[in-house]
């Protein structure tokens, strides 16, 4: 088969998207681009000009970005050991990484809500320990919903960066090590910046998952808005599908934002690819 005709095999799927996805998005943005009929970005400006809707969009990027940040640092040490073992360990491993996303996040936000509530096994324990005298307020904060998306989103940092850790040679480190470089500085010299395709990838996911995530900070945030919740809250509850668009054509816009800032980053660190 001929090269151009192997474009054709996308064809279906490039129509599936455009129909189900690229259409309607762009439908979607053009509501909120109109008033009475006329132009007009009135509805953005209005937004950033809200002091509440600021804060929800604010708390939500910084939800959002530690978790990345945690589930990064977690998971990167994680990986690195995984990806050491023999073959078989190895699968036995990735394999308990990936059991919990068998479970679904309403369960696993209600097992957390019993951990971390206010007479929830975690602060029974450090009363019991005596380490704190009144219990800590941890759920229905930002810190519960944290909790709640590092447990929901690390093990795709454990997975993605684990593939590219086990195509490492143990040749490169060995001749790093025989040219005067400590286990430290091979660590950060040559493992770390052969990690960075990986950790802008599992960066991404944890950040568009995290940002885009409802189930988890509605149930563990509580009276804390997020911008999902706030979409719901518009969309389905108030019946203003207007500002929900709105909402809804933010979060698309900071999310490329945010992946662009990450791409450049990683090309600055590994400018080679």
């Amino acid at each position: 088969m001929k090269k151009r005709y192997l474009y054709l095999l996308l064809l279906p799927g490039i129509l599936f998207l455009t129909i189900f996805m690229v259409i309607p998005i762009l439908s979607m943005i053009g509501t909120t681009l109109h008033d009475d009929g006329t132009f007009s970005i009135k509805g953005y400006i209005d937004f950033f000009r809200d002091d509440y809707f600021l804060k929800i969009l604010l708390t939500t990027l910084r939800v959002s970005l530690l978790t990345t940040i945690i589930c990064i640092l977690i998971g990167f040490p994680v990986a690195y050991y995984i990806s050491k073992l023999q073959a078989r360990k190895k699968a036995i491993f990735l394999l308990l990484t990936i059991f919990p996303l068998l479970t679904s996040p309403v369960v696993r936000s209600f097992s957390w809500m019993i951990i971390v509530g206010k007479n929830g096994v975690l602060n029974k324990l450090l009363i019991n320990m005596g380490l704190v005298e009144q219990p800590l307020e941890i759920l229905y904060t930002p810190s519960s919903i944290i909790i709640g998306l590092v447990h929901l989103f690390l093990p795709l940092v454990i997975v993605t960066l684990v593939g590219v850790m086990e195509n490492i040679e143990d040749d490169l480190l060995q001749a790093a090590e025989s040219l005067g470089a400590s286990k430290l500085g091979v660590f950060l010299k040559v493992v770390v910046p052969l990690c960075v395709p990986g950790l802008v990838n599992g960066g991404i996911l944890v950040f568009v998952g995290s940002f885009t995530a409802y189930t988890t900070p509605a149930l563990l945030g509580g009276k804390q808005r997020v911008i999902s919740t706030f979409l719901y809250q518009n969309a389905i509850t108030l019946n203003n599908w207007k500002l929900a668009s709105i909402v809804a054509t933010i979060m698309i816009i900071v999310t490329f934002i945010i992946i662009s800032i990450m791409n450049g980053l990683a090309k600055k660190l590994n400018p080679k690819g």
